[in-house]
């Protein structure tokens, strides 16, 4: 019977091998598919007790035919076909870069980046992973941000149940060795976002660490990528980020950040978004295996210089978080949340979200995850909603408080400031109408009348309103 497997979606195979010596190192399985005259090689993984996998992604519909390549005989030649068939509603593909400063996924739909951040969600147990689940499904992320090492970190202490690697005869970590266990655990979390709709930012190294994960030697680092591909490339949402502040990685040269970015940007097939997030210094974003920035950085009116310096997306994943915690990254208000999701906005780009309010069992959204306790969420859902409607594929910035589509929509955002009136520069032949936003109550007021060219327009005098212009039809 012919198999079929949506566009986009994940096409198995599962075949039985070796699991004598070391499979990790000394078993090689994969498998090359071939549509019409078009020929893709995808890398398998061994998942542990004699079972081999390969994972496709199809990105075409049609008939597609394969054949299984290995160092063992009886593990390779074999040949199939399935057919890939047209997507399910809300399958749109993976996310790629479009017109430069923005995104939309593979059938042109556009995606508006808002994501969150839970660096160690998947290291909680089912319990607290099964909330933050919940809790994400009724909330307005689309990404998020997420750690593959558990993390050693204040409020994140507790020891993960599944670790990523087996221990030798010492005692000591052999890190030729996965532990399968863990890897199915994780996947399944990410299989579960795809299934919220979320985009899954994967971190692929981290400084917080007591294990020795943050300073395993070169051919580690490299063989690690090399498997983590393999098991998760195949599912659309998934997005690579280098590291979560790559510059605090003493261990780590830029030779080997270069070195891991074209790791990942030969080994997968699908050339998934690639990026790399700072603490302090900035790495050369402007190098070809960057996909778009991911910027660690508190002053949001500096998203259009960023965007023309590397002329790539610019993602501030990191703005600080809002919260009540002793740390000066983790304790801004709610409404401060908000507004530098504005100013981001307004600077053509986009925003990440975080949250560190004090919890008696430390469970902090940004490293656990949990319930989310902040003001901000539903503000972002708000601005989300307006984007989605009036300007899906992206702004671009016009002016230090401005930002347009082309001339059919125009968003102004005054934050601390509080104008009472407002000089407005809109083409003459054209007719527009206005609206007011209150950005925290969530408002939007029309202005009586239409509109064109250069005139002045009343606004309510208050911080945090923001304008905004939309073409009359007709």
């Amino acid at each position: 019977m012919n198999a079929t497997v949506e566009q986009w979606g994940v096409f198995a195979l599962e075949r039985r091998g070796p699991s004598s010596g070391n499979p990790f190192t000394e078993v090689a399985f994969g498998a090359r598919f071939r549509h019409q005259h078009r020929e893709v090689d995808v890398d398998g993984f061994y998942d542990g007790e004699g079972i081999y996998r390969v994972r496709f992604m199809p990105d075409t519909q049609g008939e597609w035919h394969y054949q299984t390549r290995s160092n063992r005989q009886e593990m390779g030649g074999e040949s199939g076909m399935f057919t890939c068939v047209a997507p399910s509603e809300h399958n749109h593909g993976p996310v790629r870069v479009h017109n430069t400063w923005h995104f939309a996924y593979a059938d042109g739909t556009p995606h508006v980046s808002v994501g969150t951040t839970c660096y160690a969600w998947a290291h909680q147990g089912d319990e607290l992973e099964e909330q933050t689940l919940d809790t994400l499904e009724r909330s307005p992320f689309n990404k998020m941000r997420m750690c593959l090492f558990p993390k050693h970190y204040p409020f994140n202490q507790n020891e993960p149940q599944f670790l990523p690697y087996q221990r030798g005869e010492d005692g000591e970590w052999d890190f030729s060795r996965f532990d399968p266990e863990f890897f199915r655990h994780f996947e399944r979390r990410v299989q579960q976002l795809g299934d919220l709709g979320i985009e899954a930012d994967i971190i692929l190294f981290h400084p917080y660490d007591h294990w020795g994960f943050a300073s395993m030697p070169a051919e580690a680092d490299d063989h690690y990528l090399r498997y983590l591909i393999a098991r998760l490339a195949a599912y659309r949402h998934v997005w690579w980020s280098m590291a979560n502040e790559f510059d605090l990685m003493q261990a780590k040269s830029e030779l080997d950040w270069d070195r891991y970015f074209r790791i990942v940007q030969k080994c997968d097939p699908y050339q998934h978004l690639r990026s790399v997030h700072n603490c302090r210094g900035f790495y050369d974003h402007g190098k070809p295996w960057v996909t778009h920035q991911s910027i660690q950085h508190s002053d949001l009116t500096r998203v259009s210089e960023w965007r023309q310096t590397y002329r790539k997306p610019v993602v501030v994943d990191e703005c600080r978080y809002e919260g009540n915690i002793e740390h000066m990254w983790g304790n801004i208000t709610a409404q401060e949340m908000v507004h530098r999701f504005w100013l981001g906005t307004i600077g053509g780009g986009y925003v990440g979200h975080g949250e560190t309010y004090l919890h008696p069992q430390d469970i902090l959204w940004w490293s656990k995850g949990g319930v989310l306790q902040g003001d901000s969420p539903a503000r972002i859902d708000f601005l989300r909603r307006i984007l989605e409607k009036e300007a899906p594929e992206g702004l671009d910035p016009i002016s230090r408080e401005g930002a347009s589509k082309g001339e059919a929509y125009y968003l102004y955002y005054f934050g601390v400031a509080q104008p009472a009136r407002f000089r407005l520069s809109l083409p003459q032949d054209r007719a527009y109408r206005l609206e007011i936003i209150d950005t925290w109550r969530m408002t939007i007021a029309p202005v009586e009348g239409t509109f064109s060219g250069r005139f002045l327009v009343d606004l309510p005098g208050k911080p945090y309103h923001a304008l905004q212009a939309r073409q009359v039809e007709g």
